[in-house]
């Protein structure tokens, strides 16, 4: 009975150093297996319009007679709204901002000459729209409220306009397939350089979606051009078989 209780012992440990070595040897075969990788990155580009135009009109008066100056700035405002209008604008995109006085007498550091004109009345209609070859047009024509008087508070003749897409997230899932297949194409050149074939993939970052001026010319801003380039460079790590 000793002697079978010893053979038993002796088959239950030779048990344990196999499958004490199989697991090392089996995480270790399998890291290997894991290291077979290579990342490489997807490109994806696609030229898009704006659809969306914020266009800010500043406009001023000056004078030493606050109520005149102030009419004369609500007849600029009348005949900024007339311009919108003949142009093709909606009331519903038309927004007026509230009048900005300044009395420069009021100003301890004023200047000897600010007495000649004491009020600065400023005010702002801001024009929120999708029709942005709508606005491009009215912008080029604006030279017509210059001619009547009115004097804008830039040297832009009532810009800045900003051009904006809003319509990434619907860009996004065409281009995010688009980036992922040049991402395997890329892998599967340096997969046959190294004899190998690409498998799953392994990890991916997406990446970050940017919206760039379609004519990228120094200081160019994306906001100032209705034509633009969105793009996205995703990361991805695939795995390699032999």
């Amino acid at each position: 009975m000793e002697r079978s209780n010893q053979l038993i012992l002796g088959l239950l440990l030779a048990a344990g150093l196999s499958i004490g070595g199989f697991f090392p040897g089996y995480y270790y075969y399998k890291s290997k297996i894991d290291n077979r990788t290579v990342s490489v990155k997807g490109l994806a580009e696609m030229n898009v319009k704006a659809d969306l135009a914020i266009w800010d009109i500043k406009f001023k008066t000056t004078g030493n007679d606050l109520k005149a100056v102030q009419k004369t700035l609500e007849h600029h405002l009348s005949l900024i709204q007339n311009f919108l209008k003949e142009n093709g604008f909606q009331d519903t995109e038309i927004m007026i901002g509230r009048i900005n006085t300044n009395d420069l007498m009021a100003n301890p550091y004023r200047d000897t000459g600010a007495s000649t004109s004491r009020y600065i009345l400023s005010q702002t209609v801001t024009v929120r729209t999708q029709n942005v070859d709508q606005t491009e047009k009215a912008i080029r024509s604006i030279g017509a409220l210059v001619a009547q008087g009115v004097v804008f508070d830039n040297q832009e003749y009532g810009s800045p306009v900003s051009y904006l897409f809003t319509g990434l997230n619907g860009v996004k899932p065409k281009m995010l397939e688009e980036a992922t297949q040049n991402a395997r194409k890329a892998a599967e050149e340096f997969a046959k350089s190294s004899e190998s074939r690409v498998g799953k993939i392994k990890q991916a970052n997406q990446g970050v979606f940017s919206i760039l001026p379609r004519e990228q010319t120094p200081g160019a801003m994306e906001t100032d051009q209705i034509n633009k380039t969105v793009r996205v460079v995703s990361t991805i790590t695939y795995f390699l078989a032999n």
